[in-house]
């Protein structure tokens, strides 16, 4: 066993390596220039269109869920432990200027996810039962004018999704809640097992609707749960706020100026500075691993790129909003390069309680394991979808699916019950052997983006003029009213 893991680490090493991440970000760079920014300039425009009313209707286009349930169930899967332990791993491993990276890889994955999830529902298709199947695979198959390598490309994306659903998806994930649970609580392992199984059970059964019907209530009300709990957290420690800003921006290119006492053990590079937060960024928003196309299929619209700008806010919640503020807590909180009471330094999960815990004492801690639980068990739902679709893409019949989602299931009772050190290491090569396939398609497929994008855009800023109009009707309206 020693050697499996050792075995696996290594690979898992090679494949998040430089090359990896050059391709996550570097792909990015390359849709943002070839799009001239589009995704950038039409930010303000994707979050109204999410934040309005119009997004929570299934009246425009065809569909099986929302606009805004298939960015909830997306954010499901996005919004997960990687937003509080992998935060924290990268501004201990990396130091506190991994968070400058990880901003500026989630700039640039917004491109990425938009492009990922606005193919999906452009190549989207109708199952069987009448429901929307589509993601990177049906991309792939269809898009691609090479219709034999398009269709292995899919079936190797949908492999690799289909594996990493029961890894990433579920089994690290249970682990995380059950011990989350057990340190706080002191709730055994085997209980939290049962609950968690048949929790999961009851929700995914009803496919699609189900998982989004509760991703569109657990979600928002989970990020700002977190996001309250942390601003509180930071308001209460402000007077650290401006020294943590400055090694956060100044650690990220010159970690000598700010290095030795002030961090105590840590000592990094700025090569280790971008490796942690780029990687950390990517696992976090997921942006480039075609996940979150998957589900952006089911949403109902009229133009794939409308719901393509409302999927990209995914990564501008998840890293710039969440991880923000797992990452502004800990560096106003003076806890990043202390040592615990074993005389360890504290990193991970420790790192994060202890940051919420210097200013709100026992309570942090709690609530940084209510935070775990919430976050890890949208994931396993979300997931779940993901790895359905991608199986339902292999073996397209009724029965199979149902098989999966029962076994998808008990399997989050082994994952919360088992040390599974080695899933993790599994999972880690699994997504990365995702990611590939799918950014081979973004960079083939380029071109059908930029003319997609371009051709929504008339439509966008006929929109804005409509708003804009319609505002300023509201304020003379109200203005008469007045007098």
């Amino acid at each position: 066993m020693d050697l499996l893991n050792s075995v696996v680490g290594t690979v898992d090493s090679f494949v998040w390596g430089p090359v990896m991440l050059i391709l996550l970000v570097g792909t990015g760079v390359f849709l943002t220039f070839k799009l001239r920014f589009r995704t950038w300039r039409n930010l303000g425009y994707a979050l109204r269109s999410v934040l309005g009313s119009e997004s929570r209707k299934t009246t425009r286009g065809t569909g099986d869920v929302s606009p805004f349930s298939a960015l909830m169930t997306a954010l499901a899967a996005t919004i997960g432990t990687g937003n509080i332990v992998g935060v924290a791993t990268a501004m201990f491993a990396g130091g506190p200027g991994a968070l400058v990276w990880m901003w500026i890889s989630a700039c640039f994955g917004l491109t990425t996810k938009f492009s990922e999830c606005m193919l999906s529902i452009k190549y989207r298709t109708v199952n069987e039962k009448g429901e929307m199947s589509g993601g990177p695979m049906y991309t792939m198959k269809r898009g691609f004018k090479n219709k034999r390598f398009g269709s292995a490309l899919g079936w190797l994306f949908a492999l690799f999704a289909t594996l990493a659903s029961f890894g990433i998806g579920n089994l690290s994930q249970a682990n995380s809640i059950s011990n989350a649970l057990k340190t706080s609580f002191g709730i055994p392992l085997s209980v939290c097992g049962i609950v968690l199984t048949v929790l999961t059970l009851i929700i995914v059964i009803g496919g699609i609707k189900s998982i989004s019907r509760v991703s569109s209530v657990v979600v928002p009300c989970m990020a700002v749960f977190y996001v309250i709990a942390g601003i509180i957290v930071i308001i209460i420690n402000h007077r650290n706020l401006p020294s943590g800003l400055y090694m956060i921006f100044t650690m990220a290119f010159n970690p000598k100026a700010v290095g030795g006492g002030v961090l105590g053990t840590i000592t990094v590079s700025v090569m280790n500075s971008i490796r942690y937060g780029v990687s950390r960024g990517c696992f976090s928003n997921e942006a480039g691993m075609g996940s979150a196309a998957i589900t952006a299929a089911a949403a109902t619209t009229d133009d794939p790129v409308r719901q393509g700008y409302i999927n990209m806010t995914g990564t501008f919640f998840d890293t710039i909003v969440v991880c923000t503020i797992t990452g502004l807590a800990i560096a106003s909180s003076g806890m990043l390069g202390q040592t615990g009471a074993d005389g360890q330094a504290l990193q991970g999960v420790q790192l994060t309680m202890a940051a919420f815990s210097s200013a709100l004492g026992p309570a942090g801690s709690y609530l940084v394991s209510i935070g775990i639980v919430l976050f890890a068990f949208s994931t396993i739902l979300g997931w779940e979808y993901h790895g359905e679709k991608a199986f339902e893409y292999i073996v397209p019949r009724r029965g199979p699916i149902m098989a999966y989602r029962i076994i998808f299931s008990l399997i989050v009772y082994v994952g919360a019950t088992q040390a599974l050190d080695l899933v993790w290491n599994i999972s880690d090569i699994m997504n990365a052997l995702m990611a590939i396939p799918n950014l081979i398609s973004l960079i083939v497929l380029s071109g059908t983006i930029k003319e997609e994008v371009e051709r929504f855009q008339p439509i966008l800023e006929k929109e804005k003029k409509a708003r804009k109009a319609h505002a300023g009707n509201a304020g003379l309206g109200g203005v008469a009213a007045g007098q």
